[in-house]
């Protein structure tokens, strides 16, 4: 079973289905033992990171994703699920993150347009299991006016350029993370639910 965490904001419901479509149960929930209970666990979000981690910080689901990480289990971060896995955040004043990647989170360049709104490439830099079925230079959908930098590069599995080249998706150990939306994806998307949730099987 895979948990997606409900706090407050974000496609839970499309991201519900998708695992779904792909043959992986998925439960929304904000109960801390059904995160311990889950074989995997999936932040998504679109939203405001502020109140996103006001949110997990005063309901606990912050330190229960904390705890579940570093005992191994699979996690995925979606879009602001990404941002929230970072030290700190500079969106509308300095938001303090889970700091479970070092790195902060910063706005698009101001020479383009503002949301990131569409189809865009990645380019893939190292090996994520749940991009092994994904080719080079593929389109994947994107919502987002800020995005990650990472203290560590060594973190970076694809870029994508808009302005910048910027990152689009993490890899650390049991942690994958992207910028892109996969539940809106369409087929490709589809395939990297379905190589997270053999992750968790």
């Amino acid at each position: 079973m895979i948990a997606i965490i409900d706090y407050g904001v974000g496609n839970l419901r499309s991201v519900q289905k998708g695992f779904e479509k792909v043959g992986f149960k998925a439960v929304v929930t904000r109960d801390k033992d059904m995160l311990t209970q889950a074989d995997g666990i999936v932040l998504p979000g679109v939203g405001a990171f502020k109140d996103a981690a006001n949110s997990l910080s005063g309901s606990g689901l912050g330190e229960e994703i904390i705890k579940n990480i570093s005992k191994g289990k699979p996690f995925f971060g979606i879009c602001l699920g990404l941002h929230l896995l970072f030290t700190q955040s500079k969106e509308h004043g300095i938001t303090q993150g889970l700091d479970i990647i070092p790195g902060r989170v910063v706005s698009l360049p101001s020479n383009v347009k503002i949301p990131h709104m569409g189809w865009n490439q990645i380019k893939k830099l190292t090996d994520a299991p749940v991009l092994t079925e994904i080719g080079e230079g593929s389109y994947l959908y994107f919502v987002h006016s800020y995005h990650v930098v990472p203290d560590d590069r060594s973190v970076v599995a694809t870029t994508t350029d808009y302005g910048i080249e910027f990152v689009s998706s993490i890899r650390k150990k049991n942690i994958f993370a992207s910028q892109f939306h996969p539940e809106k994806s369409s087929k490709l998307g589809l395939k990297i639910l379905r190589k997270f949730g053999e992750m968790t099987s």
